[in-house]
């Protein structure tokens, strides 16, 4: 393979069919792809990321992480503020902090959750942005 490698794909499929983000050729950049892969990161990395990301797919997961930027709240605080049960808050904050996205800390009875570090903030600020333009 030289360093464009052509593979003509018209006589293989009807490239009509295909709308003009579609290469009418394959064209592999051999550097491009190399750089690529030792870029990438391993694939644990990337599975950690993804999980991220599914946590952040839930709308009551997003809203509760929103509601604890103001700061630390107790379950009951949550509830109240989402108009739901406290066992269904309970269960979302346990994932959350299952994924280590929030803490939690105790003063007697009552424990209390907050966003486990800056960088979640930075990910929702960054998000909301993106989302708005």
């Amino acid at each position: 393979m030289n360093k464009y490698s052509y593979v003509h794909i018209k006589d293989v499929i009807d490239i009509d069919k295909f709308n003009d983000e579609k290469c009418e050729v394959t064209l592999i950049h051999e550097d491009n792809v190399k750089k690529t892969i030792n870029e990438l990161p391993d694939d644990e990395l990337i599975a950690d990321l993804s999980d991220m990301f599914k946590i952040f797919g839930d709308q009551t997961r997003v809203k509760i992480l929103m509601a604890l930027e103001s700061g630390e709240l107790c379950v009951c605080d949550i509830a109240a503020v989402m108009n739901m049960s406290q066992s269904a808050i309970s269960h979302q904050l346990r994932v959350l902090k299952q994924s280590n996205i929030v803490k939690t800390r105790r003063q007697g009875k009552v424990v209390y959750y907050s966003i486990s570090d800056d960088h979640v903030k930075e990910i929702f600020d960054i998000a909301i942005v993106h989302v708005q333009e």
